[in-house]
């Protein structure tokens, strides 16, 4: 008995001791992980910009400076038994808006979605001037054949909406190119917050993709689904697409732009589209 007694009470002892080292080690542990918190949290701050007071909008940042221009793009669903007549309704009235002085405005280019979501129309315009001169625009249509022309369109849609743009800086202008071409409209939902970090990548990345003089335009949103981009790309056929996509993986700096934007990105769209007859980007 007095051997098992002396064993119980080494036991004991052990076990106490145990314990208070399990204690100690996580009292231990939580001063650590704080001072290491506060060690990072400050090592962190050094790095983390500082919000200047004064800070222009990214749309100042970003848009060319030198003119004014603003962009609406449109997306038109049509019902798959209309397409046609849809079509010859605005091969007869949107080049007539266009060619007109009256109007501030230019059609940029016009087109059918080939691949992509189907029986879908999708026009671009130009307004030089900026917001007055749409505005005008606006305001002039309301006053003459156009609202027929909008009253028979709405027999054919199924929906529609549209998107007030900017064009990035560091992008061309587009303009009437000849065809025939097929187009590309890549449309991203960047994460708010992201657009001057994607168009300081975009802005290298660009110089990349003039080689071929695929890239008509950029674009990215002021009013209507905010924080989206819309890349405008030419090419001669889907094979021309493919060759000039692959070869940007061959020059320097490509793969690692990519790396750093697709993060930016939450979500992306591809539309392949044909032009109308009359879309001065043939």
């Amino acid at each position: 008995m007095p051997l098992l007694s002396l064993w119980l009470h080494v036991a004991l002892w052990a076990a106490s001791c145990l314990v208070l080292l399990v204690l100690h080690l996580c009292v231990w542990f939580h001063h650590r992980s704080l001072a290491a918190f506060r060690e990072d949290s400050w090592f962190k701050s050094l790095f983390v910009r500082k919000v200047d007071p004064r800070k222009d909008a990214h749309s100042h940042l970003l848009a060319k400076k030198e003119d004014s221009n603003l962009y609406k793009i449109q997306f038109h669903n049509v019902k798959p038994e209309c397409l046609d007549a849809y079509n010859e309704l605005c091969e007869d009235i949107l080049p007539s808006i266009h060619t007109d002085p009256e109007y501030p405005c230019e059609l940029v280019g016009t087109w059918n979605t080939w691949y992509g979501e189907q029986d879908q129309a999708v026009h671009m315009w130009r307004y030089r001037g900026g917001y007055p001169a749409l505005t005008e625009v606006m305001n002039k249509l309301r006053q003459n054949k156009f609202m027929d022309y909008r009253s028979e369109r709405g027999k054919m849609l199924l929906s529609r909406r549209n998107q007030l743009l900017l064009e990035f800086s560091f992008w061309n202008e587009p303009v009437p190119r000849p065809g025939p071409n097929i187009y590309e409209l890549r449309s991203y939902q960047l994460r708010p917050g992201t657009m001057i970090e994607w168009g300081n990548y975009w802005a290298r990345a660009i110089e990349i993709r003039q080689q071929n003089h695929e890239a008509v335009g950029g674009f990215f949103s002021q009013i209507g689904s905010l924080y989206t981009v819309h890349h405008l790309w030419a090419y001669k056929d889907l094979q021309s697409r493919e060759d000039t996509r692959n070869a940007a993986w061959q020059r320097d700096g490509w793969d690692e732009i990519v790396y750093y934007t697709v993060p930016l990105i939450q979500h992306m769209e591809s539309r392949i589209m044909i032009p109308m007859k009359t879309s001065p980007l043939k």
